[in-house]
């Protein structure tokens, strides 16, 4: 700008190999199978929003989990948003296997019929999404399952009195990065709140 100095920048950066360094990501369990297959739950923290409409979300899941082929098998899996209470059932079904163990009753959880799919949703969840696998694309380690947002089932704990919305900052949610879990912190602001026009004062 004229008038004014431009300031030099310096920046000290440190560099690894290419990895997987996104963080935080969301951390959910997923409810997949049915009755004849049997039912597994298993931790994802490789999920995220694909499309607004139609509703679309992505999971990876390692081709060697025993819930990579109920959700192959089926084409169809439930998104469990999980929170700080759930965060020991969250952790312990990422590292046990439901070829050994019934996750269901060791971690005393609920599965409740889901509407459009045969795979359960998890009753202590805050929010379930039900999905329907509309593209499986193969990566490497992982196979990414695209999945059609069919029902969203919402506790009514955490749903807000006055405007009927979902109420965030009641669930005590949790992320996950490089590892760790972490809570989420409080509410800093809203989408387009840094161009929103200010109400003039009368």
């Amino acid at each position: 700008m004229a008038g004014r100095e431009r300031q030099e920048v310096v920046v000290s950066s440190v560099y690894w190999r290419g990895g997987n360094m996104l963080a935080p990501v969301p951390v959910v369990l997923v409810s997949c199978g049915n009755q004849e297959l049997g039912t597994n739950i298993i931790t994802i923290a490789w999920a995220g929003t694909v499309c607004s409409d139609p509703a679309m979300v992505s999971i990876s899941v390692r081709k060697s989990r025993y819930s990579h082929r109920l959700i192959k098998e089926t084409g169809e899996f439930v998104v469990n948003m999980t929170s700080v209470e759930l965060l020991r059932a969250t952790d312990w079904c990422g590292v046990k296997s439901g070829k050994d163990v019934d996750k269901w009753e060791a971690m005393g959880l609920t599965a409740i019929a889901s509407k459009t799919v045969g795979a359960p949703s998890i009753g202590e969840s805050p929010v379930s999404l039900e999905c329907k696998v509309r593209q499986v694309i193969e990566l490497g380690s992982h196979d990414m399952f695209i999945g059609e947002v069919t029902q969203v089932r919402a506790d009514q704990r955490y749903i807000n009195e006055n405007s009927g919305a979902l109420d965030m900052g009641k669930i005590g949610m949790i992320c996950y990065a490089h590892g760790e879990y972490y809570a989420v912190g409080k509410k800093i602001g809203r989408f387009g709140w840094s161009v929103r026009k200010k109400k003039s004062r009368k």
